[in-house]
């Protein structure tokens, strides 16, 4: 079977919401990647097969294949097509398995995986509808908050272990910016904030580079005493757009571009849609032993913040070195837009294996409605 290779990503910055994205369409987040994504491998938008767009509420300015629109908005030309997709909080890691498994069936040599939300401008969840009454018999789903909550108190985890937690994912994020080390990941914009001001953005808008622990252990749950689960030790509700260049190695070479790291392993698994957020414990399992490693192989791990306790369960079961995830922050300080987070945190993920010569590297998602999805990468010298 052919090699699926990673050759750029690019994204936006993230914007909190009704911040300084709030202004910018999310069609023009999704041109705006796609052209910087070529741009960085150097080869023509002519050359790229399919685009496979993420995102979750496809409705309003997001709908009528927000995928396509993107690649019209580029200024591509007409013959590159596009599709959009939904797997709700894991669209983009699915749009970079949709283009690496066509790379490696031989269907295409170069795709584009990508994924975009605007969580300002297109109200979440917005595009549904109440369940089927005979789902909802057999299985009383109700929001991601509860399935948080549910998970925390079934894996015993506290809300100060959460909060220490989410404390932490910024303390991180913030070290990484002022390293510099998003400087690689982003591309820079101009925009209008909210009260007119004109925004050099370079930075993620949702990090507290000075988090208060004590402040956060204060934080009332808007579901009641009982409930452990804040604003605290949630992701953030963002925006923002990401996108992976995908060749199959002999093309790479082919055109004298460099593999930056190859695709070893993917899965998805579905898992209790109640408690909703624990697929990343099989999905992870899956994934390695599809790849034949263990977790003590892989030099870094990006498990998506959907919520503090849907990592802390991950981690009581598979008892990491914490060192290695998440090591610059996630989505409960760099916000998680959700239909463009697979793709950003493949960006991270590469970028972090880069900088410290890491070799293997896992990504894994908690999908609403009971999903998990994984990922393993391996950096090329």
């Amino acid at each position: 079977m052919r090699e699926a290779v990673i050759v750029a990503t690019a994204r936006t910055p993230l914007g909190k919401r009704g911040g300084l994205l709030s202004g910018v369409r999310p069609d023009e987040m999704g041109a705006i990647v796609l052209n910087a994504v070529v741009e960085r491998a150097g080869i023509r938008p002519e050359m790229v097969e399919d685009v496979v767009m993420g995102c979750v509420t496809q409705i309003g300015e997001q709908g009528a294949n927000i995928g396509r629109l993107s690649v019209l908005l580029a200024g591509w030309p007409e013959t590159v097509p596009a599709v959009s997709i939904n797997r709700m909080c894991g669209s983009s890691q699915q749009a970079v398995h949709f283009i690496a498994t066509a790379i490696m069936s031989g269907a295409m040599e170069i795709g584009i995986a990508a994924g975009v939300e605007s969580m300002s401008r297109v109200v979440p969840a917005s595009d549904g509808a109440p369940l089927h009454p005979n789902i909802l018999e057999r299985f009383p789903i109700d929001t991601q908050f509860t399935g948080a909550d549910m998970i925390a108190k079934k894996w015993g985890i506290s809300r100060r272990e959460m909060d220490e937690y989410s404390h932490q994912s910024h303390l991180r994020a913030s070290a990484a910016t002022r390293a510099g080390y998003f400087k690689g990941e982003m591309v820079p914009m101009g925009v209008t904030a909210p009260d007119g001001r004109q925004v050099h953005m370079d930075f993620d808008e949702g990090i507290r580079h000075e988090p208060d622990l004590e402040k956060m252990l204060a934080l009332k749950s808007p579901f009641g005493e009982d409930c452990l689960i804040t604003a605290g030790n949630a992701s953030q509700v963002t925006d923002g757009a990401a996108a992976v260049l995908l060749m199959s190695r002999e093309k790479a070479l082919e055109l004298g571009l460099k593999p930056r790291a190859r695709i070893v392993a993917m899965a998805v698994v579905g898992s209790d849609p109640v408690m909703m957020l624990t697929g990343p414990i099989p999905a992870t399992k899956m994934v390695l032993d599809r790849a034949g490693l263990t977790l003590d192989d892989m030099d870094a791990i990006e498990i998506n913040e959907a919520f503090a306790s849907v990592v802390l369960a991950w981690a009581r079961e598979y008892e990491p070195d914490m060192s290695k995830v998440n090591p610059v922050g996630g989505a409960i300080a760099l916000g998680h837009p959700v239909g463009c987070s697979g793709a950003r945190l493949m960006g991270t993920l590469l970028h972090h294996l880069e900088r410290t010569g890491g070799r293997y590297g896992l990504q894994t998602m908690c999908i609403g409605h009971g999903m998990g999805i994984a990922t393993i990468i391996e950096r090329l010298d």
